[in-house]
């Protein structure tokens, strides 16, 4: 089963939603929106209750840390109770634009990783160029869930799977400037869930085009030549993870 477990739908990135959505289904069998502003949130909630096999994550983006109140906040838990919400996310840490509010992305970081303990949820993470800091606050919380967009060492992936997190990988293990499929060679498929990310991050060799879920097998086989693994099995287990982690239908 392929499960595009990281993705962004909005009409600010889609001239027509319905028919991607329909592209994608061609290929993939779920699809998982990120919602990560209260706008995106609202946008993404209404298009997974119009869509049997689409679900969400929600929580706010560490680049909306200025913007977030404790009313948002609560608006955040109210709509975790909606059976179509699966996880808080994406979450997390951003150091590579801004270097003055640090302190406030771990602040709002913390609040999120503490509601989805409260709610027993999983968390999807987001952390660039933060690497110390994000493995030093989910230390705090009793929490599992995604490390979307992983593309660090495999020493990390490895402190991460040890902290029970699965690894989110999209197009870049494709890029031909990318080390990442020797991240994907060293630690298998038992920690791995597929993402792209979209409309960003489009695999090789369709870069320089919008990305959608449609292109989820392209990063599936890459990785079944990385690991040697039957293409089938790459979307089973992967598959499998996404569902046990995300407790899909």
């Amino acid at each position: 089963m392929l499960i595009d477990t990281h993705c962004h739908i909005s009409k600010d990135d889609y001239d027509d939603i319905e028919k991607i959505i329909e592209d994608d289904f061609k290929e993939v069998d779920k699809i998982i929106i990120s919602g990560c502003s209260k706008k995106d949130i609202i946008e993404s909630l209404d298009i997974a209750e119009k869509n049997d096999n689409i679900y969400v994550t929600i929580g706010y983006h560490p680049d909306q840390v200025d913007q977030v109140s404790d009313e948002d906040l609560l608006f955040l838990e109210e709509k975790c109770s909606n059976d179509k919400v699966v996880g808080i996310g994406e979450i997390g840490l951003d150091y590579h634009y801004v270097d003055d509010n640090h302190d406030e992305q771990i602040a709002l970081f913390e609040k999120q990783l503490s509601l989805a303990e409260k709610l027993k949820m999983p968390v999807v993470i987001h952390s660039r160029d933060a690497t110390k800091d994000t493995i030093d606050t989910l230390k705090k919380y009793k929490v599992t869930g995604v490390i979307h967009a992983f593309s660090g060492s495999i020493e990390t992936a490895n402190i991460y799977i040890s902290m029970g997190f699965f690894l989110g990988i999209g197009g870049v293990v494709t890029f031909k400037n990318s080390k990442l499929f020797e991240v994907v060679k060293s630690i298998g498929l038992d920690y791995i869930v597929l993402e792209t990310d979209s409309p960003y991050l489009t695999p090789h060799p369709f870069r320089g085009m919008q990305n959608s879920s449609k292109y989820i097998p392209v990063i599936a086989k890459r990785i079944s030549e990385v690991t040697k693994q039957p293409y089938e099995e790459v979307s089973k287990i992967t598959g499998d993870n996404a569902i046990k982690l995300f407790d899909l239908k």
